[in-house]
């Protein structure tokens, strides 16, 4: 496996930035003689690029997980404290839906041997070579639950689930935001399991849904993988489509779909999406005409949804698309266009609550899903805690991560500054403006554009390292 000596980020060379070799071996850098002192909460994939970052800055750097291994949701199951044994959000049979190549770290590539999509195993095996490869388990405490997170001058106190409080200069959350299950309300009494998307685990746990008949409710990525996996499992599947969605196939011709352009780049962003939106109508045919509502949006516009099987399991009716479901009783549930269904279990496909609940709720919290930030890494007025990972993108969010967290180790070792806050206000204000053509959901408070995004973040590096020079 080669492996790259320079970090290197999209768009950061472009900036005019330094891209620096690391050499963990050279005591005599400033880099390695630093003693700020940072927590990294999280040891899923943002968590382990984010403790990286730090201590190639030669940041003293620990890292906190609450389970008994590192890999986040990509671990599947984990046993955390005296609960026993857990399971994360991940399900057995899930895939990454962004292809390899786009997915890994820029300075440790995938294995060659995997797939186009990797596997929720592979992507696991990974991320364990990745910590192995770059020494950072030494700096990793498993079984080590982080209880609350308080401002306390000069820095933070950090108070583990055991009792221990610590303190560190700074912060740095990686926790995750695909823990805490979204449950919107739901009219009437089901006399059946009832399950979150959080809770499944393949097609006979934690029930058994062979051959039954399962509502599956929601349209994005989870609910298509869920509800494809229990029609080859001989279930009788209904999907309940709430709002339509952009069906995506998986490859194009021979390339995973988010490594094929068959446009030309210069050409107008609308321009490229009409005619890509037009060509994914020709290619998939009238669904419509099959029962799935047709999408109030753009392609562009939301999530699209990616899937190679479920046009042909809609066309073939072992998945029967429903509108959106209004209430349940007993065994039927009742959807809006007045029809009805009979089903033995329902499998809610409805998004997640992002929640931090090390925090007081008056120090940082997201109604609704909602935390504004500076490039969806900084709070404004609140020094030294960062966020990464924090955001919902089309494309990959390791290199996002990635680029956030090496921007976040070069603020603390000193090499970048900060704009002022209110500066940071209008870059986040700008920011809101410019993704109100997002459908209004709970899935896109956090939307980035990660073409965008990382072209943003290479120019906002490139003056904050300008403004850390005149500072000296």
């Amino acid at each position: 496996m080669a492996i790259q000596t320079a970090r290197t980020f999209p768009g950061v060379e472009a900036a005019g930035l330094p891209v620096e070799a690391t050499n963990d071996d050279d005591t005599s850098s400033p880099r390695r003689k630093s003693l700020m002192k940072v927590c990294v909460v999280g040891a899923g994939p943002s968590g382990l690029t984010a403790l990286k970052a730090m201590l190639d800055r030669g940041l003293e750097a620990e890292c906190f997980e609450q389970a008994d291994r590192i890999g986040g949701l990509w671990a599947l199951h984990v046993r955390i404290g005296d609960g026993g044994l857990g399971k994360t959000s991940a399900y057995r049979s899930l895939h990454i839906n962004t292809s390899r190549e786009q997915t890994q770290f820029s300075d440790f590539p995938m294995p060659p041997h995997y797939p186009d999509y990797p596997t929720r195993a592979q992507i696991c095996d990974y991320l364990e070579q990745y910590a192995e490869h770059f020494s950072l388990a030494p700096r990793i405490r498993l079984n080590a639950a982080v209880a609350h997170i308080a401002p306390r001058e000069p820095g933070y106190a950090v108070t583990l689930a055991s009792g221990a409080e610590l303190h560190y200069d700074a912060v740095v959350i990686a926790n995750g935001h695909h823990a805490d299950p979204y449950w919107p309300e739901l009219a009437g009494s089901f006399d059946g399991p009832l399950l979150h998307a959080r809770d499944y685990l393949d097609p006979d746990h934690p029930v058994e849904l062979r051959g039954r008949r399962v509502l599956v409710v929601g349209f994005g990525n989870s609910a298509v993988d869920i509800a494809s996996e229990l029609a080859y499992s001989d279930a009788v599947v209904t999907l309940s489509v709430r709002r339509g969605a952009h069906v995506i196939p998986k490859w194009v011709g021979r390339k995973p779909v988010d490594q094929t352009s068959l446009l030309p780049r210069w050409l107008p962003r609308r321009l490229r999406r009409g005619i890509s939106q037009r060509l994914l109508e020709l290619s998939l045919g009238d669904l419509q005409a099959f029962g799935l509502p047709k999408p109030d949006h753009g392609l562009g516009e939301a999530h699209p949804t990616l899937s190679s099987e479920l046009p042909h399991l809609i066309r073939t009716r072992r998945v029967v698309p429903r509108p959106a479901m209004v209430r349940v009783a007993g065994k039927s549930a009742y959807f809006s266009d007045g029809s009805e269904a009979v089903v033995d279990a329902i499998v809610m496909c409805t998004g997640y609550n992002v929640r931090f609940p090390f925090f007081d709720a008056d120090f940082v919290s997201a109604p609704d899903n909602r935390l504004p930030l500076f490039l969806r890494v900084h709070k404004p007025g609140v020094p030294k805690l960062f966020f990464v990972g924090l955001c919902q993108t089309v494309g990959a969010i390791l290199p996002i991560a990635e680029a956030q967290a090496d921007w976040i180790a070069s603020e603390l070792a000193g090499e970048y500054r900060l704009p002022s806050s209110a500066e940071m206000w209008r870059t986040i204000d700008a920011h809101e403006r410019s993704t109100a053509g997002y459908v209004p959901t709970r899935r896109h408070t956090m939307q980035i554009d990660p073409e965008r995004y990382l072209s943003a973040l290479a120019r906002e590096r490139q003056r904050g390292h300008a403004r850390a020079r005149q500072a000296r």
